[in-house]
């Protein structure tokens, strides 16, 4: 459990600098009342994440895991290979493709807006079926011999360790206050230029990973 643990932190950290949430949150530590609108942003991203993978887990997950003749710890090994795998094949796809991407505005950069929480929320569940790197983690939780309690914590701790670089802007912000300004407006240019190159960055440490995990893991059954 504490090896899954360890994976799970690992690539919440690794997926949490994507673009698509950090870089709406820097818009929004440049606007009126800004502390309250990341937080808010950041309790829609971090409550939508929890709850579609505790229905993940627990549910369907679960379930399909189930129906596989095979032993779990085998299961979770091959999922996570193939997993990583996938994550490889979308890093190499973003990374060929990031001079036209970064082209792209990023979400909420261009001032469109609304309820920061009811954007966070929508942003998140948007993103959902795209996050390659979060169903990986769906797929080994539901996976592994994790009871109910310990799977809840589990994809809470993901979703911790994902919202993160959002925690550290409102810290930054209650702390520096205005003086931040520069280097928040810095770090979102540098976001919206950049964000292609980044995103396929942390998903190659990411892919890297569980394909190192899962045959690690297979290797030693």
């Amino acid at each position: 459990m504490l090896r899954l643990a360890g994976v799970v932190i690992s690539v919440g950290l690794a997926d949490s600098l994507n673009p698509s949430t950090v870089g709406p949150a820097l818009y929004l530590a440049t606007g009126q009342k800004r502390v309250a609108r990341v937080l808010l942003f950041t309790v829609g991203v971090f409550t939508v994440n929890l709850a579609a993978g505790i229905v993940l887990t627990v549910g369907p997950g679960r379930l399909l895991v189930g129906l596989i003749p095979h032993p779990q710890r085998t299961v979770k090994h091959v999922i996570e290979l193939v997993a990583g795998f996938v994550v490889l094949a979308v890093a190499a796809t973003l990374w060929r493709a990031r001079h036209r991407m970064a082209r792209r505005e990023l979400p909420m950069r261009s001032g469109a807006g609304g309820s920061a929480l009811i954007a966070g929320a929508s942003l998140a569940a948007v993103e959902l079926p795209t996050a390659v790197p979060y169903f990986a983690v769906i797929a080994a939780i539901a996976a592994s011999s994790a009871d109910v309690p310990e799977t809840i914590g589990l994809v809470a701790l993901y979703c911790l360790a994902f919202v993160l670089p959002l925690l550290a802007i409102i810290v930054t912000l209650l702390v520096a206050g205005e003086r931040a300004d520069p280097f928040l407006e810095k770090g979102a240019d540098w976001l919206q230029r950049q964000w292609p190159a980044v995103l396929a960055a942390l998903l190659l440490v990411v892919g890297g990973a569980l394909v190192l995990a899962g045959g690690a893991g297979l290797l030693k059954n």
